[in-house]
């Protein structure tokens, strides 16, 4: 379970029995599942079904073990919630620079041509498979890729054996890459109609690239599983994730906060922050509502937003996530002549240094009139971080239902498209 803390003065001043009868209201609305956007709530216990259900699990690392033996890259072909969970699992877990040699790369997230080439000219000289991840298969970015991907596999392999490399993960019944699908014998995993991309972690849109990348993809559905008992709670004192939304909520309303910092000390913990800011921009940024999420690591970042958070205005409070156990460890050596004055660290290891800055920064910034919030995790394992994931997903229900929002829709992301297509000449629908 996700232990959360609460350091610096604003929590002493928020009130929480204003909202008392609509935070109730509130969490019989997820529990009956009765709210705005309540056909999206599959994910609620997808894991546990999933579970139950075991055809999907063991056909996901039945095709990753095939796709291991036979290519050394998997290109996983997405955009937003397509991609950004699965990311954010595997290099939290992995690490950034993992002794595993099978490769996950990521294309369709970007329309840059630099970047989409560099990614296809390294690929000349590997064995790849493709993942492409879709629900419709005409979103601009990741079809633009598959076309320019898809053609490099087909030109190294052939027609036959390109198609036994891509796998698509898409709508059961519809739409252009279904068909495609259908047509080329891809094999193919099912997106749920009453999931959203953004909770689409714990779905085959990021089990099998994070089972490709050799993760544990069964202890991952058990950190979620775990995250249906324990933050279904009702009593907002025993559930941390109910807990820290309505905090969040609070600190956004009562004491006029703008924005939320995502705070980790890890940078292979960077995606998900990444992966945080689609869940609670896209689901709360509503009706000119919301907190503004964006994101630091530190100790990297405190030598350049540092001095901002520090001693600038005070727009945010920081939510820190914290692993209580790190993978890999170094001591810090002594040396004779102790030019660099670090002798005093000699036989220390770097995790308690690391421990150390964020105790002196956590001081300085709740002291300057920064709220923390602290989610404390026990460690980066696959379970730690789906039971992570369930807790941010029941957080970020409950914190928009409090907006009086949907959390499950997005109808801002198509104006930036419509825009697009127009000056991009795109024949208009008959």
């Amino acid at each position: 379970m996700v232990n959360y803390k609460q350091v610096g003065e604003a929590f002493n001043k928020i009130d929480e029995s204003k909202v008392k009868k609509l935070s109730e209201k509130v969490l019989n609305t997820i529990k009956n599942k009765d709210g705005l956007g309540n056909d999206f709530l599959g994910w609620l216990d997808y894991a546990s079904n999933l579970k139950n259900e075991r055809t999907t699990l063991e056909d996901i690392k039945k095709t990753a073990k095939r796709i291991r033996e036979e290519v050394d890259v998997l290109v996983v072909i997405g955009i937003g919630g397509s991609y950004l969970g699965a990311r954010a699992a595997i290099e939290a877990i992995n690490g950034l620079y993992s002794q595993d040699k099978f490769e996950v790369l990521y294309l369709g997230n970007t329309l840059s041509s630099t970047y989409t080439a560099q990614v296809l000219n390294y690929l000349k000289d590997k064995k790849f498979a493709i993942n492409v991840i879709s629900k419709s298969g005409t979103t601009t970015e990741p079809a633009i890729a598959f076309r320019l991907c898809k053609d490099l596999l087909i030109k190294q392999v052939g027609k036959q054996k390109a198609n036994e490399l891509i796998i698509a993960t898409t709508d059961k019944q519809k739409g252009a890459l279904k068909t495609e699908a259908d047509a080329e014998s891809y094999h193919t995993y099912v997106i749920p109609d009453d999931v959203g991309g953004r909770y689409s972690v714990l779905t085959p849109v990021g089990l099998f690239p994070m089972a490709c990348a050799n993760i544990d993809i069964e202890e991952f559905i058990d950190g979620f599983v775990e995250g249906e008992k324990e933050y279904s709670c009702l009593d907002l004192e025993k559930n941390p994730a109910y807990k820290y939304g309505l905090t969040r909520f609070l600190l956004h309303t009562q004491m006029k906060y703008t924005s939320e910092m995502f705070i980790s000390y890890e940078p292979h913990m960077n995606m998900i922050n990444e992966w945080l800011k689609q869940l609670f921009g896209e689901s709360e940024g509503k009706q000119g509502k919301a907190l503004f999420p964006t994101s630091c690591v530190f100790t990297t970042d405190l030598h350049s937003m540092g001095q901002f958070i520090q001693e600038g205005s005070h727009v945010l409070f920081e939510t820190i996530i914290k692993p209580k156990n790190v993978k890999l460890d170094l001591t810090i050596l002594k040396e004779k002549e102790d030019l660099d004055g670090l002798n005093y660290l000699a036989g220390k290891n770097l995790s308690y240094v690391n421990d150390q800055a964020y105790l002196g920064t956590l001081k300085a910034h709740t002291e300057g009139g920064v709220p923390a919030n602290i989610l404390e995790i026990e460690d980066l394992s696959s379970k730690s971080i789906g039971n992570l994931f369930y807790f941010f997903m029941r957080a970020c229900a409950f914190s928009a239902y409090m907006l009086e929002i949907n959390p499950f829709d997005q109808p801002g992301v198509e104006i930036y498209k419509k825009n697009m297509f127009k000056l991009l000449g795109k024949p208009e629908k008959r």
